[in-house]
């Protein structure tokens, strides 16, 4: 078994990280496999190197130990772009030059019915930009590109798709998970693969490096269960293994609001500033040994 912890270095670690954290390792050590370490930091607009370092002092802190070097994502975007010339000679990609107001006015406008969906990668893309045919020549560069799912699908050929899911969806979803193609263009759609600002995306970069790094468990937040039906048509379309998915629950505050970064009382420097043990932390999170 080998998962990993995937952070980025945007903030400060706070108690939902350590849940993940101490999630992944104690899988991963219970079966005697690998735990490693991902830093994803493909948005350098946010990313800071004080807060990668309080990354690694936070999880040594933690008594959290990772097998080998961390692997940061800035120093693999040829690896992504590798990917994306292979999707874009597929002719399942194309450049799309809306933003998201664009999309918010085209999905509201009357013809359209009014009806706003959102999917796992925020509001579903009503196509403005989807050519007729596929796009030819060289991959754009300085442009967002969408996977043309429809597109996609059909270059695999497959009615529908499945993930081993064994930890549970926010609806407990359980078991494999299938999801029929109808449902990944009506529900999912056109997402975004590569940010003109980034070079690549989060759902691209996480399949290419899962599979990279040959993680066989992946364990994240319930939040994420949906993307995991993007991720299982780009490890198709790439001809990369799926993973056993383990989702888990989110921590939240006392008003039922999901931790985030900008929350510094629940950070885990803050703890360890007031005289925590790493056992607090553990037992704080339901995961005491």
């Amino acid at each position: 078994m080998i998962t990993r912890f995937a952070p980025s270095p945007t903030g400060p670690l706070h108690l939902g990280h350590a849940y993940a954290a101490i999630y992944a390792h104690d899988m991963a050590r219970a079966a005697g496999g690998q735990f490693l370490l991902r830093i994803e930091d493909i948005d350098q607009t946010r990313a800071r190197p004080e807060w990668e370092q309080q990354i690694y002092d936070d999880l040594t802190w933690l008594g959290l130990t990772w097998d080998g070097p961390a692997l940061r994502q800035s120093d693999r975007m040829d690896r992504y772009e590798q990917a994306l010339v292979r999707l874009w000679d597929m002719g399942v990609l194309y450049p799309c030059t809306c933003n998201r107001r664009d999309i918010l006015a085209a999905v509201a406008a009357p013809q359209e019915g009014g009806l706003i969906l959102t999917g796992p990668d925020g509001l579903i893309y009503p196509g403005t930009c989807r050519p007729g045919t596929a796009p030819v020549g060289p991959l754009p560069r300085d442009t967002a590109l969408r996977l043309n799912m429809k597109a996609a699908l059909d270059h695999i050929g497959k009615k529908s798709f499945s993930f081993l899911e064994r930890g549970a969806g926010p609806a407990g979803e359980h078991g494999e998970i299938t999801i029929s193609d109808d449902a990944l263009v009506e529900a999912v759609g056109d997402v975004v693969l590569a940010r003109r600002d980034m070079g690549t995306s989060y759902h691209l970069a996480v399949v290419v490096d899962d599979a990279d790094q040959g993680i066989t468990d992946v364990t994240r937040g319930a939040d994420l269960f949906e993307a995991t039906k993007i991720h299982v048509v780009l490890q198709s379309l790439l001809g990369l293994p799926s993973p056993t998915y383990h989702h888990h629950l989110l921590l939240r505050d006392d008003n039922g609001k999901r931790l985030a970064k900008r929350d510094d009382a629940r950070a885990i420097a803050k703890y360890r500033a007031e005289g925590a043990s790493p056992e607090d932390i553990r037992r704080r999170v339901g995961l005491s040994v």
